[in-house]
């Protein structure tokens, strides 16, 4: 197809949005390893798991057969406020980089909260209604889930507590007022209101937080009133189920053009953006239909597919939730105060742990401030600031795209632009006055992080 007959933007019509979300567990040889009672090392049942999360978000949870499963009107007329979502093609970068490659982004940051993180929450808050719930709990680091959470329960009258990181509290008080807006009860992460809070600060005075620290407390809260449950915005796969939105949405749009991408690329920090991206793509070449190169990126100071081990884990740093099977740096790992907030996890979903450990994917680590001058660079040519998290894999993308300069392959790109970063200016600031500086773990500090994996029979 000629150039000239592919336009900036490539758009889906309404009806076209998709219908149902795409399951690749499915499509798993080897499934993802079962979430386990931390007590007696036994997969989890669906009772138990109902008294954290909402009764049909468990079944999604459990469901390794379903290829497809169906949207509910009520979502998907929701989604039509901000869905179909552009592909974008960054002709500008491109020209730009002077490079042979052809770069396309799937723009998610074109809704109210500003990220991808709206196709889950609307449906965790739905489902919450749906059971005569009072409200929900969660945790949330840049702040991007808890505002579209927030969103999504003032949209059906549900009350919202978000226990945001510390470090993202301070950094960013223009998304915590985006939430109180939208009448969430925001607190700073680890706090003195749960008991396992009080116990991370006598462990760890002045500590800046952690996803991990956040979610020990909002499952707390969530136990401790009645009416109430934990929903998480990434990691789990109920979360990724949802994300697939975005990968089978962006398959379409380049399947109007006839384009197929040889590269995939998504930010890493527990998965959702990533899983849903890839999703469609990745169920092609799991029944050996077709074959991509996908690339996950991570933050060099919270690497953990890169350096991490693939063993069961605590997902949050308290020790109250079930153990999940991932590459995690262990849960007492406090990343350090960087400025990707959302991608600051120990560890990683189980779904892509799972598919990087049998080699259907790749992940690399990049440093912050190369994240930054790529970011941009990005919005300097492609006129949109992009969120630390997405920057990774901006910088990831112009890193191939400038070996394909180098070798003279003319390969199509694609990536996921997850969200803005005009809540990030702090970040932005320390960036421009070159106070930004970077951080790589030693292995003295990972061997410390490893050492609180759990020690059980298959788990050594």
């Amino acid at each position: 197809m000629s150039e000239s007959t592919i336009p900036y933007k490539i758009y889906l019509k309404e009806n076209d949005m998709p219908r149902q979300w795409y399951n690749m567990r499915a499509d798993m040889k080897n499934k993802p390893a079962p979430l386990l009672n931390p007590e007696t090392h036994e997969p989890m049942t669906a009772e138990e798991l109902s008294a954290v999360f909402c009764e049909e978000l468990v079944k999604q949870e459990l469901n390794d057969s379903d290829r497809y499963i169906d949207i509910p009107r009520e979502i998907r007329d929701f989604y039509k406020m901000y869905r179909p979502s552009p592909l974008v093609r960054a002709y500008c970068l491109e020209k730009k980089l002077a490079t042979p490659a052809k770069i396309y982004y799937k723009f998610e940051g074109n809704n109210t909260s500003g990220s991808h993180k709206l196709n889950s929450a609307i449906a965790q808050a739905y489902y919450a209604k749906k059971q005569g719930l009072k409200g929900v709990t969660t945790e949330t680091g840049a702040g991007q889930w808890g505002t579209a959470l927030s969103m999504a329960c003032a949209y059906l009258e549900l009350d919202c507590q978000v226990y945001m990181v510390k470090v993202s509290y301070e950094q960013k008080p223009f998304r915590r007022e985006v939430m109180r807006t939208y009448g969430a009860a925001v607190t700073p992460s680890p706090s003195a209101t749960t008991a396992v809070g009080r116990r991370i600060l006598a462990e760890h005075p002045g500590t800046t937080g952690s996803l991990g620290c956040a979610i020990s407390e909002a499952v707390e809260a969530a136990a401790s009133q009645e009416g109430y449950r934990y929903v998480l915005g990434s990691v789990l796969n109920q979360v990724m189920l949802h994300q697939s939105v975005i990968g089978m949405e962006t398959k379409a749009a380049l399947d109007q053009y006839k384009i197929v991408p040889d590269i995939i690329i998504g930010c890493a920090g527990g998965g959702s953006n990533l899983g849903g991206l890839i999703a469609p793509f990745m169920g092609e070449k799991l029944r050996g239909e077709k074959n991509y190169r996908f690339i996950a990126v991570e933050p060099a100071s919270c690497p953990s597919l890169t350096r991490g081990r693939f063993a069961y884990d605590f997902c949050d740093t308290g020790k109250v939730c079930p153990l999940a099977k991932m590459y995690t740096l262990g849960s007492g790992f406090i990343p350090s105060a960087n400025h990707s907030g959302g991608l600051r996890y120990h560890g990683m979903s189980s779904t892509l742990s799972q598919l990087y450990h049998d080699g259907y994917m790749e992940a690399v680590s990049v440093e912050q401030t190369s994240v930054f001058e790529a970011a941009k660079e990005f919005a300097r040519v492609e006129g949109i600031l992009p969120a630390p998290e997405s920057s990774h894999a901006i910088r990831v993308a112009v890193d191939e795209a400038l070996r394909c300069k180098e070798s003279g392959e003319e390969k199509t790109i694609v990536f996921g632009l997850t969200g803005t970063g005009y809540f990030d200016m702090t970040a932005y600031e320390k960036f421009n006055n070159g106070e930004m500086h970077d951080y790589i773990p030693s292995e003295e500090e990972l061997k410390r992080g490893l050492a609180g994996i759990p020690r059980f029979p298959g788990n050594e």
